[in-house]
C-alpha cells in the first residue's frame, strides 16, 4: 500500500512508503524508480552555517518543511574552508589534497610578482584532478545540469549549463530568452550585477531547466548569503533577511518540480559549503614582512581565517626561518604551520602540488587576514565583518545538510556527517558508481 502526504501548497510530498503497520510487513522505504525517470537536485546555499539552524525563529519555512519531512545533519567540511574546495569535495568525495582545489580557482605560478594568482577561468578538465559524480552520471547515460556551480568551466559531462558568468550567447540562455523567461538585457554586465539579482536569475534558470529538461542531476548554487555575511557579519538583521530570501528561492525550485510533474520522483539535497565567523580585527602579514625586509621575497595570499605564504622554493631553507621570525608574535596569528603539518589538514605539501604554499597561517577568533600592504600590522575594522577560511575543525565552519522527498524517510536529525559523503549519496540515488570517492552514502531511508 502506498501513501502520499500533502503539505501546504503541495510544495513537498513524500515518496510512496510501505506502511508496515497496515500491511503487516516490513517493506522497503521506497521503490527505486529507474534513474532516467527521476531527478536529484542539489541546492547549495553558500555561507549557511550549521549553527544558524539552532535558531527556531530563523525565517526559513521551506527548509523547515524539508527537515521535518526528511533528514538533516551538521556537516563537517574540508580545508581550505572556502567555496570552491568544498563544492568540489561534495562532487568528488575526496579532500583538497586529491581533487586539486586549494582556493576559489587554480593557483597558478606567474613567473613575476606577485608569484601566484588565483585563476577561476581554467577549464574543469584541468582544474579538477579526479572524477566527479556528474561525470559518472553522464557516462552512465543520464542527463546533467548546473547553475552557477564552481570548478565546472566548460565541463564536457554537463548536458545543460547556466554559468556564473552567464551570457546571452550561451545555449541555455538563448533558450530562456527565446521563451521570454529572461530578457537579453538581464545578462548585460551580469557578473557585475548585484548578487540578489543574480541569485534571482540563477533561480529562474534552475526552475526553467527542471520544467523544460528534467535533468537527472542538477547542481545549483546561490551566493547572496555569503556576500551579506562577508559585508555585515553573521547574526545580523541583514543576514536574517538573506536567509529568508534564499528560502524563497528554494521554494520556487520546489514549485518548478511540481510544475514538471516530478514531485514523486525528485530528491532534494540542500547543502552549504562552509560556516561563518565574525571578526573585528584585521591582520596584514605583508606589512610585517615588509618591516623585516622581505616584501619582495615572501608573498601572502589571504583567505579569511587562513593565509598562504609563498616564497621561492629554491630559497626555502634560507627564507623559512626569516619569515617565521617576522610573523611570530603578530597579534591575531594563532599558528604558523609548515609543510610537515599540511597532510593532517588534508592539504598537499608543496613538493607534491605546485599550487601549495611554503607556510600556512591561521587566525585567532575575532581576527581575519588581509593582503593589504599598508597600515598597521593588526588593526580594528570600522565595521564588524564576517569571514570563513578558518580551520575545518572549528565548529563554526560546519555546514548544513538536508535531504527530502523521493527516497528519503522522515528520520529527523542525523549524527554529524562529512561533506565527502554527499558524493556517494548522490551516486547511490542515481544508481551510478564512483570508485574514487572516499565518503560513504548517508542513510536516507
Amino acid at each position: 500500500m502506498h501513501a502520499i502526504r500533502h503539505h501546504s501548497r503541495n510544495l513537498l510530498m513524500k515518496p510512496a512508503i510501505a506502511l508496515a503497520a497496515l500491511a503487516g510487513l516490513c517493506g522497503p522505504a521506497f521503490t527505486q524508480a529507474p534513474a532516467r525517470e527521476s531527478m536529484v537536485i542539489v541546492i547549495s546555499l553558500d555561507g549557511f552555517p550549521a549553527y544558524a539552524l539552532d535558531d527556531p525563529k530563523l525565517p526559513i519555512p521551506t527548509l523547515r518543511r524539508m527537515m521535518q519531512d526528511g533528514v538533516s545533519a551538521r556537516m563537517g567540511i574540508v580545508n581550505l574552508t572556502v567555496t570552491w574546495p568544498n563544492h568540489t569535495s561534495m562532487v568528488t568525495g575526496v579532500r583538497a589534497d586529491e581533487h586539486g582545489l586549494l582556493a576559489n580557482g587554480t593557483i597558478s605560478q606567474t613567473g613575476a610578482w606577485p608569484p601566484v594568482k588565483v585563476d577561476p577561468t581554467i577549464e574543469k578538465a584541468k582544474m579538477v584532478h579526479v572524477p566527479t559524480v556528474y561525470d559518472a552520471a553522464y557516462q552512465a547515460g543520464l542527463t546533467t545540469a548546473q547553475v552557477d556551480w564552481v570548478a565546472i568551466n566548460r565541463a564536457s559531462t554537463i548536458t545543460w549549463a547556466f554559468s556564473e558568468r552567464a551570457s546571452a550567447e550561451g545555449p541555455v540562455e538563448r533558450e530562456m530568452i527565446g521563451k521570454g523567461v529572461i530578457a537579453a538585457s538581464d545578462l548585460e554586465g551580469f557578473d557585475k550585477s548585484n548578487i540578489l539579482f543574480r541569485d534571482q536569475i540563477w533561480t529562474r534558470a534552475a526552475a526553467y531547466l527542471i520544467r523544460e529538461h528534467k535533468p537527472n542531476l542538477l547542481l545549483f548554487h546561490l551566493l547572496s548569503l555569503d556576500s551579506v555575511h562577508h559585508q555585515f557579519g553573521p547574526n545580523t538583521l541583514a543576514a536574517t533577511a538573506a536567509f529568508a530570501f534564499l528560502d524563497g528561492c528554494v521554494e520556487r525550485v520546489v514549485e518548478a518540480v511540481g510544475a514538471a510533474g516530478m514531485t514523486e520522483r525528485t530528491t532534494f539535497i540542500v547543502v552549504s559549503d562552509h560556516g561563518f565567523k565574525r571578526y573585528t580585527n584585521q591582520i596584514r602579514p605583508s606589512v610585517a614582512l615588509a618591516a623585516a625586509g622581505l616584501s619582495s621575497k615572501a608573498y601572502v595570499l589571504a583567505e579569511g581565517g587562513m593565509a598562504y605564504v609563498y616564497f621561492a622554493k629554491s630559497q626555502t631553507a634560507e627564507l623559512t626561518p626569516k619569515v617565521m621570525q617576522a610573523l611570530t608574535g603578530v597579534e591575531g596569528i594563532d599558528r604558523i604551520i609548515g609543510p610537515d603539518g599540511f597532510p593532517a589538514l588534508g592539504l598537499p605539501q608543496p613538493d607534491r602540488d605546485p599550487q601549495m604554499c611554503q607556510l600556512l597561517l591561521t587566525a585567532k577568533d575575532g581576527y581575519a587576514f588581509s593582503g593589504a600592504m599598508g597600515g598597521p600590522v593588526t588593526a580594528a575594522v570600522p565595521q564588524q565583518g564576517g569571514s570563513h577560511g578558518y580551520l575545518a575543525s572549528d565548529p563554526d565552519m560546519d555546514a548544513i545538510f538536508i535531504a527530502s522527498s523521493y527516497g528519503v524517510r522522515a528520520r529527523g536529525k542525523l549524527d554529524k556527517i562529512a561533506n565527502i559523503d554527499v558524493t556517494s549519496t548522490i551516486a547511490k540515488l542515481l544508481g551510478v558508481s564512483l570508485p574514487t570517492a572516499k565518503g560513504k552514502a548517508i542513510p536516507l531511508e
